[in-house]
């Protein structure tokens, strides 16, 4: 912000220019107050729009390949958390199925010869019927302490692992029902640096 004054620039939170002393107009203060939150949502409807639509071209290049998978091919490392809410309210939950598979695809590439398998897309349905949802917290416990184990060997290092995932799920619950995001956002990041060095060791970035 600056003074309509001397055109010096005044610190946010100020009442008079500490140049001429001027008082601080409140109109610049609102004005600035609302471009702000204005430029805020623009880079927020962007960046969602942009996962949106590298999230879109991924189901369409899936199901152009039929749903294979060629082994030299880089993993995704652009996954969004905006695009995984989003995307499975506007396919009333189906997209959060496609989101499953993938990650599991990719986890099983980027974590081979761990002597773990994430479970895949038929297990992950079938078992959550069964056990009426408590599977899907089953697999994200898994999944957590799976990429958490696997950091070191690409030099990374994780601070959440299974644990930290089941808290923000379950305990997460209870504060505004946030949690299961929280828990997602931090599966998502830890999948995207993963298979991220995955792709850079294997000269596929």
């Amino acid at each position: 912000m600056f003074c309509s004054n001397c055109g010096s620039q005044i610190p946010d939170g100020s009442n008079n220019c500490p140049n001429c002393g001027a008082p601080v107009n409140n109109g610049a203060q609102v004005n600035n107050a609302v471009n702000n939150a204005t430029d805020a949502a623009k880079n927020f409807f962007n960046s969602a729009e942009q996962s949106l639509g590298s999230a879109i071209n991924d189901i369409r290049n899936d199901f152009n390949n039929g749903g294979n998978y060629s082994s030299g091919s880089a993993l995704k490392t652009d996954r969004s958390l905006v695009a995984y809410i989003v995307l499975t309210i506007i396919t009333c939950g189906i997209y959060g199925y496609y989101f499953v598979y993938t990650m599991a695809r990719d986890v099983n590439t980027a974590c081979e010869g761990d002597g773990e398998q994430t479970a895949g897309l038929i297990a992950f349905i079938l078992l959550s019927m069964v056990t009426c949802g408590f599977y899907a917290y089953y697999w994200y416990y898994k999944l957590g302490n799976r990429l958490c184990a696997n950091a070191p060997r690409y030099g990374l290092a994780f601070q959440e692992n299974g644990t930290t995932i089941l808290l923000w799920c379950i305990v997460g619950m209870f504060v505004c029902g946030i949690g299961p995001f929280v828990a997602m956002h931090i599966l998502i990041k830890n999948t995207n640096t993963i298979c991220a060095a995955y792709n850079r060791v294997n000269g596929l970035a």
